[in-house]
């Protein structure tokens, strides 16, 4: 059976989520959290990873936009692999309701700020036509 994978495009996918995995993985484990408390780790990690994600798109589609790998590494691999919006919504399931809910909204709100942010500051200076 012949599948049609982009086989380079794969292991750079798989080369950068392990990269990104292992970094979220460091920030929880040094900064862990219990269901009665903000889980401040999955958060700043989501919302820094939004902001580097827009950032990055950004000055890609600037900078690079012929190159094929750079994308697929760094944003599906690395930044793909150190979000983590799976684990927000356990913590969410987990956690005592008046925080679940102030987490939840400040997680949907922080990403989407986060992502125009990033897009906003990497935009700086570009020329207008």
């Amino acid at each position: 059976m012949d599948l049609d994978v982009d086989r380079p495009a794969l292991a750079v996918v798989a080369a950068g989520g392990v990269i990104g995995a292992l970094a979220r993985y460091a920030i929880g484990v040094a900064w862990p959290h219990t269901p009665a408390t903000f889980p401040w780790a999955t958060w700043s990690i989501n919302v820094s990873g939004c902001f580097l994600i827009g950032v990055l798109y950004t000055l890609l589609a600037r900078f690079r936009p012929g190159h094929r790998l750079t994308r697929p590494f760094l944003g599906t691999g690395v930044l793909g692999g150190y979000t983590t919006f799976s684990t927000a919504e356990v913590d969410v399931q987990r956690g005592v309701p008046a925080v679940a809910v102030v987490y939840l909204a400040a997680t949907i709100v922080g990403a989407l700020l986060a992502v125009w942010a990033g897009s906003a500051l990497a935009s700086v200076g570009e020329k207008r036509a």
